[in-house]
């Protein structure tokens, strides 16, 4: 009471207000909790707290994937941001493959904010092994694990390059990736990650890997983006290595107000170098990432691109 008397309604009512504007919370769906990419989201969370003096508050959700992830952005309200690959949200706005039957008009309210890493192919062979191209693989005992993007996509390129059946499948674990490889029990694997991956460079260090490039012949057929590893990314590797990739992006929806996606996108950026210090992940984005975004930016985003100078195209505007 003696707090009214002293302020007035009107006073009270102007506290309130700033104390409203003064903090921004966002909610962040991600991934499963074992996944880097939860582990992502959370290096995103803290890096908006401390970017934006404690004024971006985001929750990180757990989520069982990118699918789940589009379907909420049609019915969740206010600050919304998911991650998920941008062929899903094309596929989500044509109605088409998991999409299909579930068609929903809030789909073409979704709106990019920024890329994150993407998920990076590698196929590691053990030096030993003397592999340095994907044919050289035949004949060779691989892990390519099972249920994961990368165990699909591995599958594939072997079938796609020519060697489906002309390799081992090894019936191990991908987490057991390392040890086998180090005892001889397998010749490579294939994993999919942000690079630098954990389990490359477990490998990399302990037993001596090759991560193989592919031709521009083989990244063409896969109907996958280009993606370059720099060299000395991991142990003993002295070149770039030329491979595919899934683009990662976060998006929101028009729900989300022009302030919050300019202070989202603008906090990102600025905190990305120091996010890359902690995990090298970080470091894997760049402007270039910029190009995978192939539908409509944000348009609080979109301000902040042009303050900062990146070079933004027609569709994404």
């Amino acid at each position: 009471m003696k707090l009214l008397s002293t302020l007035g309604l009107a006073g009270l009512g102007a506290v309130i207000a700033i104390g409203a504007q003064a903090e921004t919370r966002i909610t962040y769906k991600s991934a499963k909790t074992t996944s880097s990419y939860y582990q992502m989201a959370v290096q995103i969370a803290e890096a908006m707290k401390a970017g934006s003096d404690g004024n971006i508050i985001v929750t990180v959700e757990e989520s069982q994937g990118s699918v789940q992830n589009v379907m909420e952005s049609a019915v969740r309200p206010g600050n919304y941001v998911f991650t998920t690959p941008p062929v899903l949200v094309r596929l989500a706005k044509g109605g088409k493959a998991m999409f299909k039957d579930k068609t929903n008009p809030k789909f073409d309210e979704i709106r990019a904010l920024f890329p994150i890493p993407s998920l990076t192919m590698h196929f590691v062979m053990s030096s030993k092994s003397g592999v340095t191209d994907f044919a050289g693989m035949e004949g060779k005992t691989i892990l390519l694990g099972k249920g994961s993007f990368g165990a699909r996509e591995g599958a594939k390129y072997l079938k796609k390059f020519g060697l489906e059946g002309k390799v081992t499948l090894a019936e191990v674990e991908l987490s057991n990736a390392g040890p086998a490889l180090k005892n001889g029990q397998i010749d490579g694997f294939v994993t999919a990650g942000s690079y630098p991956a954990p389990n490359v460079i477990e490998a990399a260090a302990g037993t001596g890997v090759t991560v193989i490039s592919l031709t521009d012949e083989q990244i063409k057929i896969s109907k996958r983006t280009r993606i370059t590893i720099p060299a000395g990314t991991y142990a003993g590797q002295k070149a770039d290595i030329t491979t595919t990739s899934l683009p990662v992006v976060a998006y929101t929806t028009t729900q989300m107000d022009d302030d919050t996606a300019y202070a989202l996108t603008k906090t990102y950026w600025q905190q990305k170098a120091d996010m890359g210090k902690g995990a090298a992940w970080w470091n894997a984005v760049d402007k270039g990432l910029m190009a995978n975004i192939k539908a409509k930016i944000h348009p609080g985003a979109v301000k902040y691109y042009k303050e900062a100078g990146f070079e933004l195209t027609a569709d994404q505007m």
